[in-house]
């Protein structure tokens, strides 16, 4: 990776629950004045709270620019009620959703349903990928001029231009086509946290963006190198993918210095790396971390949202744009024109081209 590739960067706005949407608006509000390609929101059914993907919803309208990338259990959830709630977001956001895909592991979890006992990491993380691979279809089943909108004819919907998906997983099957009409972006970035085998192969299939921790540039390079290459055995574009470090902020002492390189900063129950210092040696370890082509950028999460956002945006980002390392402004009006990557077209509509030629 090249120094000049482009840095992204993103922040988490959770922490303890709220019950006011005002609150992660405004810290939406806050990221987006940085220029940050998005925020995350995360979520699951281990912890009281407002859920996230409908916070998001609320947030919105009330943003422009900013990325919305809400955490989305597929655990105990239903694939196509899913991919309906992820689709209508980037609709209501113009085109600016993602989705964080997650787990749910524990048994107290799964006894919230009663639907069937909590399972091993493996077997989730398949039924993950598979909801990942049937939303995408779902996305695509509509094709960008499926809607005909003939009030003279009465027409809605050319129906030539809507396809079955017709899907079976290990635990699910789905016939489609979607409800809602696709989206904005043709199918919303989906986000995973490559923690363990069987998420970084899920992510590795079918990750637009993946989250990785690591404790040192040289551990980033090789995990990002290791994701790229799965990817490609895939038959995916390495270089449609962007790998993003995990990292867990804690401001609050801006006199204090750093870890050193994150070489010995403690890890976090194995879900991020920890750093602590202040803003400026944050923007030091990122450029420098870039540079070397550690990654294509951060994700950031602040322990304490409602100051270290502030904290990060007002003087970590401000000082890597006074350097030149990050944008001023959003190059568009979509998270995949933040992230540098292009709107996808429809398989099926591909298909069906392809057939006519024949």
């Amino acid at each position: 990776m090249s120094a000049r590739t482009s840095l992204h960067l993103a922040a988490e706005i959770g922490g303890p629950p709220h019950y006011d949407a005002g609150h992660y608006l405004r810290l939406a509000r806050l990221a987006e004045g940085g220029a940050l390609d998005y925020v995350t929101l995360g979520d699951s059914f281990a912890r009281p709270g407002l859920d996230a993907l409908a916070v998001l919803a609320r947030v919105a309208p009330a943003t422009d620019r900013i990325g919305l990338v809400p955490t989305v259990t597929t655990t105990h959830t239903e694939p196509f009620h899913v991919s309906s709630a992820v689709a209508s977001l980037d609709w209501v956001s113009n085109g600016r959703a993602g989705w964080h895909v997650e787990v749910s592991t524990t048994e107290a979890e799964a006894r919230l349903f009663g639907r069937r006992p909590a399972a091993a990491p493996a077997a989730l993380w398949q039924e993950a990928g598979e909801v990942a691979d049937v939303s995408a279809r779902l996305w695509d089943s509509w094709e960008d001029d499926a809607e005909i909108r003939d009030t003279a004819t009465g027409r809605f919907i050319d129906r030539d231009k809507l396809h079955y998906v017709d899907f079976t997983g290990s635990a699910f099957t789905v016939k489609g086509p979607a409800i809602v009409p696709r989206p904005p972006q043709g199918r919303p970035v989906t986000v995973i946290d490559a923690v363990g085998a069987p998420a970084k192969e899920a992510a590795a299939r079918h990750a637009d963006v993946i989250h990785i921790r690591a404790t040192t540039p040289e551990q980033a390079a090789a995990l990002r190198h290791e994701l790229r290459t799965r990817a490609a055995a895939h038959g995916r574009d390495p270089d449609a993918l962007r790998v993003l470090v995990a990292l867990t902020v804690d401001l609050g002492d801006v006199e204090s210095a750093p870890e050193p390189g994150l070489e010995s900063g403690p890890q976090l129950a194995a879900r991020g790396t920890y750093f602590r210092g202040g803003p400026v040696d944050l923007a030091d370890l990122i450029a420098q971390w870039h540079r070397s082509g550690a990654a294509d950028g951060f994700h950031l999460t602040p322990i304490t949202p409602g100051r270290d956002l502030e904290r990060i945006v007002n003087g970590t980002v401000a000082l890597l744009q006074h350097r030149s390392l990050f944008r001023t402004f959003h190059p568009g009006g979509t998270l995949r024109e933040h992230l540098g990557l292009a709107r996808p077209a429809s398989r099926y509509a591909r298909a069906a081209t392809a057939s006519k030629e024949a």
